[in-house]
């Protein structure tokens, strides 16, 4: 029986529950792509790690020890494939993160500070906790310390890859919740970057390069879509920012954030998401496998795995990423849910959350760029961090499919009656809690 007229209890907040059809849409959209992306990232890498443990190791490093002009030293420009692979094509994955970011803080879940809430805290602990975890394993090594953000980063194509083969019938608000983890994920690695791992300083060509970016941003602005114009400003940008020392990728964040969201009267699109459909299968399906093809090539062969295994660097890293996040995400949601009076959305269990937080210890992409930023490419210490690296994502994403493949397969079952049951005339209700959560 309902109390007396205004006495009644607000309801409480959902976590995980999509806002709007238009958010699912774009949402499914963006998942296809990045699982796409995320099935050739692992094709690069494989095909790198492979090629590297052949007898012909020796073709591929001087394939990535290439350096196609030489001559490009004023603006610092002399480099080798994998440093254009990771300094120059991730500009094209962060320009699209820039994007992604603007995006979903116009539009997005992240414009509603209660729904930003929990995923902001969530990226908080998910990358305190692993790099907490590092520091200890590394306590008195002051060169090692240097990489304590490599365990911070999840790399969304991957995660969502491996959560496209084993989870077709999980519920996309769980899938939203990865993204937009990974996204704010994304914000803070970013800052990171700029603050933590800028080298040799110049001020002169940072300043210089706001002036294309300001250039660029009034014709975002305004709607226009010049591609002759558009490419050669984000390029110059892109070159200013690299000779200023701070990691070029920044300028991409920089230019993404400039480009409006919100349609222009009589347009259904805004220009961010014209952009966004234009240079994300570019930045999944060709910057991002290529990346991981140049920076996850490492040998093991006659090396010590017993030293590998025990390597401060190496246990830091593998378990920043394996409990590391577990803890801080998992640790967090449920924190704030115990705190804050929220519960799960209806279709969703706290096993589904675990699943999604061990599967956002797949750190690949950034983190490889972390730890050849922190060590120097081809050091003893990144040699270390991609062994890391690779082996806690394995590690991670094996717990993640046999967590979430028994999840799997209890929607998979409520779906095939909810389908019988439709078929038989009677009311479907999926979300019915099953004796097996």
């Amino acid at each position: 029986m309902a109390g007396p007229p205004g006495t009644e209890k607000a309801p409480r907040q959902r976590l995980f529950r999509l806002s709007s059809w238009r958010e699912a849409k774009f949402l499914a959209e963006a998942l296809r792509m990045e699982t796409v992306g995320g099935a050739l990232l692992l094709l690069g890498a494989v095909l790198a790690l492979v090629w590297a443990s052949t007898p012909w190791a020796g073709t591929y490093e001087r394939l990535r020890r290439f350096v196609p002009w030489p001559g490009g030293e004023g603006l610092h420009l002399d480099l080798d494939l994998a440093h254009w692979a990771g300094d120059g094509l991730l500009a094209i994955f962060f320009f699209v993160v820039g994007l992604e970011l603007k995006r979903e803080f116009v539009a997005g879940d992240l414009r509603n500070p209660r729904k930003a809430a929990l995923p902001i805290v969530a990226a908080v602990g998910g990358m305190a906790v692993p790099a907490l975890i590092f520091v200890l394993f590394n306590l008195g090594e002051s060169a090692a310390l240097r990489g304590w953000a490599v365990p911070t980063a999840t790399d969304i194509a991957f995660a969502l890859a491996v959560l496209a083969v084993i989870g077709s019938h999980l519920p996309l608000g769980l899938r939203a919740f990865l993204l937009t983890l990974a996204v704010v994920d994304d914000l803070f690695a970013i800052t990171i970057i700029a603050v933590f791992y800028t080298d040799d300083f110049n001020l002169l060509p940072l300043l210089g390069s706001l002036a294309p970016i300001l250039v660029f941003a009034w014709l975002a602005q305004r709607g226009r879509t010049w591609w002759w114009a558009l490419i050669p400003l984000a390029v110059t940008s892109w070159a200013l920012m690299h000779a200023s020392g701070v990691h070029a990728t920044i300028a991409g964040v920089l230019l993404g954030f400039t480009v409006p969201v919100l349609a222009r009267k009589g347009a259904e699109h805004g220009l961010a998401e014209h952009l966004e459909h234009r240079w994300r299968p570019v930045s999944a399906g060709v910057a991002v496998p290529v990346f991981a093809f140049f920076a996850a090539g490492v040998s093991l062969r006659g090396s010590d795995l017993g030293a590998v295994a025990a390597d401060p660097i190496v246990l830091g890293i593998v378990a920043g990423l394996v409990l590391g996040k577990v803890i801080g995400i998992f640790g967090s949601s449920y924190l704030m849910a115990r705190f804050t009076g929220a519960e799960l959305d209806d279709e969703l269990s706290w096993t589904d959350l675990l699943g999604v937080s061990l599967l956002a210890g797949i750190g690949f992409t950034v983190s490889l760029l972390i730890g050849e930023l922190a060590y120097g490419t081809g050091s003893e210490g990144d040699e270390a961090a991609k062994v890391a690296v690779v082996a806690g994502s394995v590690i991670a994403a094996v717990l993640a499919a046999v967590v979430l493949g028994r999840r799997n397969r209890v929607y998979r079952r409520l779906q095939a009656r909810a389908d019988v049951d439709a078929d038989n005339d009677g009311v479907p209700d999926i979300h019915q809690e099953e004796s097996s959560r």
